[in-house]
């Protein structure tokens, strides 16, 4: 999830203190792609005797702009090198929030416990039974999730386990993903571990040594100017998933270990411990939390039309409303999406195919060879599993997190990839400002509210097209695997804006030359009639449109073309062999990574009478998956409005809640006086 890297060196390395600043400050540009939203760093020095620690809820590249920041350096590094240069560890983070507000600074990186300074990337997502299990002999001082790491640790070690035995007790005992390096008060050692292997190290063989989180930002680092002179041509090493690394300050020395290894491991070495100074700024106000009366009101304002979708005129063959874009009934009831239809085979085992497809790219060196669109989703969870488990691929994972990714998403995320030991590379957009771009159209779209403009909320995801082929050009991994799901076809969208259904696409996200035309000019047109739209989202939605529909889509293999879907076998493989976690505010587990959706099935199920529920259960029934009576039980139950997910998605981009339902409920609804039956 996040960004972490440092810069090891022991005395005599030749590493001269504007190397040093130079490599920190390059890391901390590169690693800020992984988090833009709070950053922070530690530095052991021995000349003082001290761990010193600075963070702020401010990215990365603003806090080494900061003065605050050269005067921690003042203090924390410039002394390291007086007298020749002494022994030298630093360790830092680029935060991306997951557990606890960053406006707390004891929730950001390095997180400081029992003389334990420690930065994390991933989630753990048995904090709370950790806390509880343990109760009484560790206290929590903190919401982020990295704290329970640190002190487990401090609490093994204390009960005489060395350093790795203390870590692998720690990896037992979690589930997630995580990927760690710590730095003890009371050690003369650096321990780095990981369960998914996003830790990847260059030793320049002269007594100093760096790692980051990914591959790409360790090739990158070692050719930067300031740098390069030290480590370029140096090999970039990967510490594999369930692996890590001791090492020892005095030579540089390193142990390599297993996490899952029985053995006992190397002893620590002691030292007269190190005090630990925290130069951090003062914590920010944190947001007020809403009240429980404020709450009570708005979800009185919750409409569900039940009786409508109970009502409403349907295809006697789907559940297509009469309500639906360009639709029309035969003389039998049956709509012209049913007859246009052809069956996907979705229900079709072609494992073998799918294999001789794998042979020509599945490596036997230990190396990743596929790089899989990683949200954090039912599908691309449960295809993520098929791949490891049945087919033996390495997949690389990756993840687009532009603002209005689900904390859920993204603890499922750590899930998959904690257990199957697969590492995520996390991409992290301008959040803030994908957020501030949300909240300026819908700003607009509340004052003339269109079904046909929904879509523009979602603009801000589609550079996930872009990152992805820049990774496979970084990687050199030129499979991807996409776990796209063709019963998830939500064409009705685009017909909201004027666009005609397309019977004949072969892809979901396709769509004609001629819909590429017609849909700006329809978003041309509400710009013109509302001018709320003209604002700074522009040039990002315009980049968004141009990645979608323009961006290339090379080796592109769909495991569903190869792969049964089925519902019930990969809700209940999630669930019992990962613990995968759906949303408390539905029953189903479809969209519940993607922060926008209850919202847009809020709004079409209030105006329209469906959502796209109705449209995924329709495309069931025709492929002979339900039966007609067990698809209209389903969407009665999951077309519900999921209060707590929209109420989430209102505080994130910062809209009223309260307006922005009044705004909904005023527009006007689609199925009045039409034929109920």
């Amino acid at each position: 999830m996040c960004g972490i890297f440092g810069i090891i060196a022991k005395s005599g390395s030749g590493l001269d203190q504007a190397s040093a600043e130079q490599a920190v400050h390059e890391l901390f540009v590169l690693s800020e792609t992984r988090g833009k939203e709070s950053s922070g760093i530690a530095i052991r020095n021995a000349v003082d005797a001290t761990i010193h620690v600075t963070k702020d809820d401010v990215p990365a590249t603003d806090l080494i702009r900061s003065a605050a920041y050269r005067t921690f350096l003042d203090k924390a590094l410039v002394p390291a090198f007086q007298g020749g240069g002494h022994e030298l560890a630093v360790i830092a983070h680029s935060r991306l929030v997951t557990n606890g507000t960053q406006e707390r600074n004891a929730n950001n990186q390095p997180v400081i416990k029992d003389g334990i300074v420690m930065v994390h990337n991933g989630i753990v997502t048995n904090v709370d039974a950790l806390w509880a299990k343990y109760g009484g002999r560790i206290q929590r001082r903190t919401e982020v999730d990295t704290e329970v790491l640190a002190a487990l640790f401090r609490l093994f070690l204390e009960e005489g386990s060395g350093p790795v035995e203390a870590i692998r007790r720690v990896f037992a005992e979690m589930e997630g993903a995580a990927s760690v390096a710590i730095l003890l008060a009371d050690h003369k050692q650096v321990l780095l571990a990981t369960n998914t292997g996003s830790l990847y190290c260059i030793d320049d063989a002269q007594g100093s040594l760096v790692f980051a989180s990914e591959e790409y930002i360790a090739r990158t680092f070692r050719d930067r100017d300031g740098v390069k002179e030290r480590y370029a041509g140096k090999e970039v090493e990967w510490i594999e998933p369930f692996t890590g690394r001791l090492i020892d300050l005095r030579d540089l020395g390193n142990t390599h270990f297993h996490l899952k290894d029985p053995a006992p491991g190397p002893v620590g070495v002691p030292v007269d411990a190190f005090a630990i100074q925290d130069h951090s700024t003062a914590d920010r106000p944190a947001k007020p939390a809403m009240n429980t009366g404020t709450e009570g009101r708005l979800r009185a304002l919750i409409q569900f039309p039940e009786e409508v979708m109970r009502t409403i005129r349907r295809c006697s063959k789907c559940l297509l409303p009469e309500t639906f874009p360009y639709i029309n009934y035969d003389g039998a009831g049956v709509c012209n999406y049913c007859h246009s239809y052809r069956p996907k085979g979705l229900m079709i085992d072609k494992r073998p195919a799918f294999e001789e497809v794998l042979k020509k790219y599945r490596r036997h060196d230990g190396k990743q060879d596929c790089i899989v669109a990683f949200s954090g989703g039912r599908d691309s969870s449960y295809g993520l599993h098929l791949l490891v488990k049945e087919f033996g691929m390495r997949p690389l994972t990756f993840t687009y997190d532009w603002g209005l990714v689900t904390d859920l998403a993204r603890r499922n995320i750590a899930r998959m990839t904690g257990k199957l030991g697969v590492e995520n590379i996390l991409i992290s957009a301008d959040i803030k400002m994908k957020r501030r771009n949300v909240r300026l159209n819908m700003e607009a779209w509340l004052k003339r509210p269109r079904l046909g403009m929904i879509p523009l909320f979602m603009a801000g995801d589609k550079h996930f097209l872009v990152h992805v082929n820049n990774i496979r050009r970084q990687t050199g991994i030129h499979c991807d695997i996409w776990m796209e799901n063709k019963l998830e076809n939500t064409d009705f969208k685009a017909g909201f804006a004027g666009i005609k259904p397309n019977f004949d696409k072969e892809r979901i996200d396709k769509q004609s030359a001629l819909a590429k035309v017609q849909l700006p000019l329809y978003y041309l047109r509400n710009f013109v009639s509302n001018p709320g739209y003209v604002n700074a989202s522009i040039p990002d939605t315009y980049s968004a449109y141009k990645a979608y529909y323009v961006e290339p889509r090379e080796v592109y293999l769909l495991l569903f073309d190869y792969i049964p879907w089925d519902e019930g076998t990969l809700d209940r493989t999630l669930k019992e062999e990962y613990n995968w976690e759906i949303s408390p505010d539905t029953t189903s587990s479809w969209r519940i990574g993607d922060g926008t959706a209850a919202f847009y099935n809020y709004v079409y199920g209030l105006v329209a009478g469906f959502t796209e529920f109705d449209t995924f259960r329709s495309n069931q029934i025709r492929e002979g998956m339900l039966t007609r009576s067990e698809a209209l039980e389903a969407v009665l139950r999951e077309n519900r409005p999921r209060f707590e997910s929209m109420q989430w998605y209102f505080e994130t981009i910062g809209v009223d809640m309260e307006r922005a339902l009044k705004a909904i409920h005023a527009m006007p609804r689609l199925y009045r006086n039409r034929t109920m039956a």
